[in-house]
């Protein structure tokens, strides 16, 4: 049975999602604190087969070369951020005073729609305005969708930072997010989950 685990990581809480069924497991924004993601991990003996990215600000990305490396695991991002990984300009960490992060470049760009990847199966959503390249991946069978810094519980991802547009996210959130079933579980980069149906009822920006 699939399961989902959230820990939230490195210097802004932000959640790291661990998918994961038979031993296998989709890594989806590894922010930092690679020893307490790593000591989870072993401790459920669990193998980590990709590190996907919701998107690329410094915050989602601070462990991503260490679990690249310790599990040989491919990293996939929207190729509208492919460079960001490289560049604590575009990444952010170069305007927060955190120290400068940056990775190798992603092994894998994402194809929008239905994806089978090592197993699991799921739907990328391109959801920009957050950032360029943000995407939301969606677990319809198991109800639940992972959507980055694009709708959080009552509030929506800030806008303010290079490449944003608070324009384009709402139009992201009301096409591709409120077009979801209201049961659908939504888990944010940061804070705790909501669902579709309470946030389309009760989130001040959309009421």
């Amino acid at each position: 049975m699939l399961k989902i685990s959230r820990l939230p990581l490195g210097p802004m809480a932000t959640n790291a999602y661990i998918i994961h069924e038979n031993k296998k497991a989709l890594v989806i924004d590894p922010g930092g604190d690679f020893e307490k993601l790593e000591s989870y991990l072993k401790e459920r003996e669990l193998n980590v087969v990709a590190v996907l990215l919701t998107h690329a600000h410094f915050d989602h990305i601070g462990a991503v070369e260490d679990v690249r490396n310790a599990y040989e695991a491919p990293v996939y991002i929207h190729e509208k951020e492919a460079d960001w990984l490289g560049d604590p300009a575009k990444n952010g960490s170069g305007l927060f005073g955190l120290g400068e992060i940056s990775a190798s470049p992603a092994d894998h760009f994402f194809e929008i729609g239905q994806v089978v990847l090592e197993g699991f199966a799921f739907e990328v959503r391109y959801t920009p305005g957050h950032s360029p390249g943000s995407v939301s991946f969606v677990f319809r069978n198991q109800r639940f969708t992972i959507a980055g810094d694009t709708l959080f519980q009552r509030g929506i991802g800030r806008t303010d930072l290079p490449g944003g547009s608070r324009q384009e996210l709402e139009k992201s959130i009301e096409k591709e997010l409120f077009s979801l079933r209201d049961d659908m579980r939504i888990y944010p980069g940061h804070g705790l989950p909501t669902t579709i149906g309470e946030e389309r009822d009760e989130n001040p920006f959309f009421n």
